[in-house]
């Protein structure tokens, strides 16, 4: 295999076939190899999704729809990959926590490598993403409280079971990184990407695979008001945690991450792509919301978050119209339901 792991903190390497979600020294993993190198062998058909040229707000963007990948979001491209590899690794077990779109796209994937698969959920995740889950055939493990509970639930298990974290596993981000490749081929580097930011899953990938190419657009990130750590972090509000508690009450629920485990990578890579942080209100959001429905985009709402943060910026800066950027559609509305 020509991928390996490297501690972010110590710097230490490990075989990507380790039990390890992090480093013994407690840092986090990052990927080193040639992931555009990697074969993947199984297929349901993720990757090459539209890029759509379309006047929004007044100025020509390109909505990456994203959403049209087989399980209804971007998480399809991080979990073929590393589901993939941990198929060839012979794991027959894995367990994975989430606020159900890389929940449905572990389970999916690993249906299909006929590996056993448990997904740990936020009780309140909807009905719909909890019932695509169990359709794959995934044990389901419902926990009370918000999203960042779920993840300090699932680490528990974690001591004794393969953890294929879309968050610790940086597999993951090594197949999120085919949108960077695919963005590129359909019009090369962008000037800018705007992208709906919990965890940073797709900020990363993005990152990851635009590195690998050689050239890097800027990479701004957007939150919700009500859930906003990175925006505090990037712009040194000092806050007292306590009030991350609102992050239950965005309706972007896949954003709605109060700690992120890979916040410091998060802030790196803004900075290194001279990016940004955006916050927008739920208002902002449900208006973008419902003007990419009135185009015929049926996105869940978090989905809306990139574009809401796009309007915002473009009504600030004069200079955009002869940009390209890019806004990842991440995830479908048929998930909205409650």
């Amino acid at each position: 295999m020509n991928l390996k792991f490297i501690c972010n903190n110590c710097g230490k390497y490990y075989n990507i076939d380790t039990w390890n979600y992090k480093c013994n020294c407690g840092g986090l993993f990052s990927l080193k190899g040639k992931i555009d190198k990697t074969n993947i062998s199984m297929d349901l058909g993720a990757g090459n999704t539209p890029l759509l040229k379309k006047e929004f707000f007044g100025n020509n963007i390109f909505f990456k729809m994203d959403f049209l990948q087989p399980t209804g979001s971007f998480k399809d491209r991080g979990a073929v990959f590393l589901i993939d590899q941990l198929k060839k690794m012979g794991i027959k077990r894995i367990i994975e926590d989430s606020s159900g779109n890389a929940g449905a796209a572990i389970a999916a994937y690993s249906a299909a490598a006929d590996i056993n698969c448990s997904i740990y959920l936020p009780a309140k995740t909807s009905k719909s993403k909890i019932a695509q889950i169990k359709a794959y055939g995934a044990d389901i493990v419902k926990i009370e409280g918000d999203r960042d509970k779920t993840t300090k639930a699932i680490l528990k298990e974690a001591k004794n079971k393969y953890y294929a974290s879309h968050i610790y596993n940086p597999l993951f981000f090594g197949g999120v990184a085919s949108l960077a490749y695919e963005i590129k081929d359909e019009i090369g580097i962008p000037d800018k990407i705007i992208v709906p930011v919990g965890n940073g899953t797709m900020l990363l990938g993005l990152y990851y695979g635009f590195r690998e190419i050689g050239e890097l657009p800027e990479l701004i990130a957007v939150q919700s008001e009500n859930c906003s750590p990175i925006y505090d972090n990037f712009y040194g509000i000092i806050s007292n945690s306590k009030k991350y508690d609102n992050c239950n009450k965005t309706i972007a629920e896949g954003i709605a991450i109060g700690q992120p485990k890979r916040l410091k990578d998060i802030i790196r890579v803004l900075k290194k792509t001279n990016g940004d942080v955006i916050i927008v209100s739920e208002k902002e959001i449900k208006m973008a919301l419902d003007k990419l429905w009135k185009k015929g985009i049926y996105v869940e709402k978090t989905s809306a978050v990139a574009p809401a943060g796009f309007i915002k910026y473009s009504n600030k800066r004069n200079s955009i119209k002869e940009e390209k950027i890019v806004l990842p559609l991440t995830g479908s509305g048929l998930k909205n339901n409650k």
